[in-house]
């Protein structure tokens, strides 16, 4: 898909395209909890691994990541809804790109869902991560690094910054997320990739550009992206509107994935409806 090759997860069903995108050092498979309520639904969607994620080809050194994001996504868009109608929602790093695709109309999308997205209130959780001291210690070892221990410590890490209680999540949820942290070289490019993409989430979104309606989705206790980030498209975006989900943090698609449904299906109705 725009010269990148990717991995998907696809439902058929009925209602608008909806095509869904993960967050930074995630995948699609973020998004299997919502993807199992939304195919008992009999509603269709598709999440894909994004360019320097999860089993996708890996980003162009020389290009902003956006930049490649934004070519990749908004084939993808055209892939599920040639004739335009598409629903993207995003989760963090994702939300941005649904937000940059959202100031194309050129794209005829029907909405945008943005879900906690990167790039208008962000915490300092890049610095976080980087501060760890045993994840620090881990990487900076000289000696060849276990594998179980250093996933170990990334799902411990994860869990801390995206979920309001990590405790009840799935144990699986958080394997998964570490998966991606193969071994030192695996985390030293995804590190890497984190810092690329600071400077280029700094002023990266214009909402007066808005083309389609915006449903915003925030957890309330989400530490990682802050709430207040939503007034920019809020101010800017007529047609947006935003919802809170309570007892939530950064990632409402594994926290919450039943009020999600439920927001994403009527929002796609109510586009349809609109129609």
């Amino acid at each position: 898909m725009a010269g990148y090759r990717t991995r998907a997860l696809e439902l058929e069903g009925d209602g608008p395209p909806l095509l869904l995108l993960h967050g930074y050092a995630d995948s699609a498979d973020t998004w299997r909890l919502l993807l199992d309520r939304l195919g008992r639904a009999g509603h269709r969607a598709l999440a894909l691994d994004m360019p320097g994620f999860g089993t996708a080809d890996p980003l162009e050194p020389g290009e902003p990541i956006l930049d490649q994001l934004d070519r990749f996504a908004a084939a993808a868009v055209e892939q599920v809804a040639p004739e335009g109608g598409a629903v993207v929602c995003g989760n963090s790093l994702g939300g941005c790109v649904a937000l940059r695709l959202a100031e194309r109309p050129e794209l005829e999308l029907s909405g945008v869902v943005p879900v906690a997205p990167a790039g208008l209130d962000m915490a300092g959780w890049f610095a976080v991560i980087e501060r760890d001291q045993v994840l620090r210690a881990l990487l900076a070892a000289p000696v060849p690094l276990p594998r179980g221990v250093l996933q170990r410590v990334v799902g411990e890490v994860y869990g801390r910054l995206a979920f309001r209680r990590p405790g009840d999540v799935e144990p699986r949820v958080a394997r998964t997320f570490a998966s991606h942290f193969s071994d030192r070289a695996a985390t030293g490019r995804l590190m890497a990739t984190g810092r690329r993409l600071l400077p280029e989430l700094r002023d990266c979104l214009d909402p007066g550009a808005i083309s389609c309606r915006v449903l915003l989705i925030w957890g309330r206790q989400d530490v990682m992206v802050f709430r207040t980030g939503a007034d920019r498209v809020l101010d800017a975006a007529p047609e947006a509107r935003l919802v809170t989900i309570e007892d939530c943090g950064h990632c409402p698609q594994i926290e919450a994935p039943g009020r999600l449904e439920e927001l994403l299906i009527d929002f796609s109705g109510s586009l349809a409806r609109a129609a």
